[in-house]
């Protein structure tokens, strides 16, 4: 027999469990408590932890993570959610919130005992981010106050106050867009194919129609166009007499139909030899010509020509979740959150920092009294009694920074081990989750080596004799953890890999920076910036000992100085413990890792300020070299 448990916390989780399974109409859920954030991942579900004091928030936050969860797994169809789904990051963002809304409206009007328990839900959830102290609506997410507004509609109860102010900050303008759409939505609840397309309406309504991408159910142009040549068919007999004619002339005449077939081969006889002949004095070359050489080889590098590579031949580019199973990078992302967890209150302090500065720049801007555009309301009474009058129209102006795509360059080498490359994985993390809210595509990259002392290359240099000069001798590792183009909760796992035993080897900055430029150059958006986090010089000793002192580092030098000088990319540094200035012109050295969220959001945040002065601060003085 097992002997029972100590822990008076047990037979709550258990009934809770228990509960949970029945409320998802899923028997074989597993239900787990832990510290890392809560959620789903496939058919486990993690719900917060609930300790032997059992106090009473913890009760009721277990109660309503459970029932929330619960009822998105049974009402939730992931299949129509994607086909449904908008393409940008905003307009997405606000179609999740409102998804979320109504399997727990759903959730309320079949079992009304769940709503109390998600309110507890909110309310803590609303705690946490400090929403209640929200007195600018540029502070608050307009997704969130959606997902808000839809489930106070759709349920007829009241938010608890932090989540009601959140709401109320962006009501007015939420019904004055989409009040009309809004209006129906506690009849959409029941179908969610219908509920999706409600969403992209009411995405439509508050401005963001050019988020949405194409139209899930616009029916397929190439059906279209071979169900409109099967009528064209149908409607044209003419072409059909016109060969059946030709077949009864051939019946009437085949002398002449023999005649006619026998010119045509000929024809395609004296054809096929003249091709022949032409092929023929193209393959026969004239005596005393020599063939043509192949092109020389491409240089190892756009940089410097005279960077030489022994052997590239395994070099990989590789995406981060094929260095780890799920499984495990589910488990290092777990670690990852338990460092962050002393950080929590910091690292969200600046996020929430990062996305004021930026969502403050990224409100709608309108230049009035113009001769054409969009009509201006405040106008109306003037255009209706006369209708001649000019300077009637407002047009929208473009936020500076829409079109931006931003690339975190982090060095995975092994003198980053422990608190730095957590530190580094964290704050990639959070920039990447805060820029995407303001529309801003992320991209995460990470640099080292396949092997210690040289790998392959090295072995190959060896058996070759040792020849002088090689150039870099080890194979490249650089790794995707994020596409610019991914969403973060896609990636999510993939930073725990730096937390991997292992994989943290020797760094080769120079090729690294050129990887990612040239990443950078084949991306449409109008602005790049490209920020480096690393802990110093460019460190390889396979190369190093068989090469100048200085190889690496002069190549690193002259990447910069291309990059630099192309400007078509902003390049920007943050050194770790050791001085990066020297290298970078924009660059900022931290001492203490516990830094490096701060220098981070302050080098981002200062990029996009609209002042000059203010962004020549952080990053217009020219460091010494």
């Amino acid at each position: 027999m097992s002997k029972p448990s100590d822990n008076p916390a047990d037979p709550f989780k258990k009934a809770l469990a228990e509960a949970t399974k029945v409320l998802a109409n899923d028997s074989d859920l597993t239900v787990s408590y832990s510290v890392d954030p809560s959620g789903m991942s496939g058919d486990t579900m993690r719900l917060p932890q609930v300790s032997r004091r059992m106090t009473r928030d913890e009760v009721l936050l277990a109660r309503g993570t459970a029932d929330a969860l619960a009822l998105k797994h049974k009402y939730h169809d992931t299949a129509t959610h994607a086909r449904y789904a908008p393409a940008g990051d905003l307009a997405r963002e606000i179609y999740e919130a409102m998804e979320t809304a109504r399997c727990e409206a759903m959730g309320a009007r079949d079992m009304p005992g769940t709503a109390g328990n998600i309110d507890a839900k909110i309310a803590e959830d609303a705690r946490r981010a400090g929403y209640a102290e929200i007195t600018d609506r540029a502070d608050a997410s307009l997704a969130t106050a959606a997902g808000y507004l839809v489930r106070h509609l759709a349920t007829g109860r009241d938010l608890p106050a932090g989540a009601r102010n959140v709401m109320e900050l962006w009501q007015g303008f939420m019904e004055e867009q989409a009040g009309d759409a809004l209006e129906d939505v506690s009849e959409r609840l029941a179908s969610q194919q219908d509920f999706a397309r409600f969403a992209r309406r009411v995405i439509s309504d508050l401005g963001y129609a050019d988020q949405l991408g194409d139209d899930p159910d616009a029916p397929d142009e190439e059906s279209d166009e071979s169900q409109d040549e099967a009528e064209q068919d149908e409607d044209q007999p003419d072409s059909t007499g016109q060969d059946d004619a030709q077949e009864d002339e051939s019946e009437a005449s085949p002398e002449q139909s023999q005649e006619e077939t026998q010119d045509a081969a000929e024809a395609q006889v004296s054809m096929d030899e003249m091709a022949d002949e032409e092929l023929g004095d193209e393959a026969d070359m004239p005596d005393g010509e020599a063939p043509l050489e192949p092109p020389p080889p491409q240089p190892s590098s756009d940089a410097d020509p005279n960077y030489l590579v022994y052997d590239a031949s395994n070099d990989e580019e590789i995406l981060a979740e094929e260095l780890a199973e799920p499984a495990e990078l589910e488990r290092l992302r777990a670690y990852l959150d338990q460092q962050l967890e002393p950080l929590k209150g910091a690292v969200s302090r600046l996020a929430n920092k990062l996305q004021r500065r930026l969502q403050a720049q990224q409100n709608r801007s309108w230049s009035f009294d113009e001769e054409e555009g969009i009509l201006d309301a405040g106008r109306l009474a003037r255009v209706i009694s006369n209708p001649t009058t000019p300077l009637s129209f407002k047009v929208e102006q473009d936020t500076e920074f829409r079109d931006t795509v931003v690339t975190l360059l982090i060095d995975n080498s092994g003198s980053m081990r422990g608190r730095p490359i957590s530190i580094a994985a964290i704050c990639a993390d959070v920039l990447a989750r805060t820029l995407e809210r303001c529309s801003v595509k992320v991209e995460i990259l990470g640099f080292t080596t396949r092997a210690w002392k040289g790998g392959l290359a090295r072995e190959k240099w060896l058996a070759d004799g040792r020849p002088q000069q090689p150039g870099r001798l080890n194979d490249l590792r650089h790794i995707i953890y994020k596409h610019a183009d991914s969403p973060w909760r896609r990636s999510r796992d993939n930073l725990g890999l730096m937390m991997k035993e292992g994989l943290l080897k020797e760094n080769i900055d120079g090729e690294a920076l050129e990887w990612a430029h040239r990443r950078m150059s084949r991306r449409s958006e109008a602005r790049k910036i490209l920020m480096v986090i690393s802990d110093g010089a460019p460190v390889d000793d396979s190369t190093l000992s068989v090469n100048p002192a200085n190889y690496l580092e002069k190549h690193l030098r002259d990447v910069i100085a291309m990059v630099e000088k192309k400007r078509a990319v902003e390049l920007l540094a943050i050194g770790i413990g050791h001085d990066v200035t020297r290298y970078y012109n924009r660059a900022v050295t931290i001492t203490d890792v516990e830094q490096l969220a701060g220098a981070m959001t302050e080098q981002l945040a200062s990029l996009f300020d609209t002042d000059p002065r203010a962004r020549a601060r952080f990053l217009g003085i020219k460091r010494a070299s």
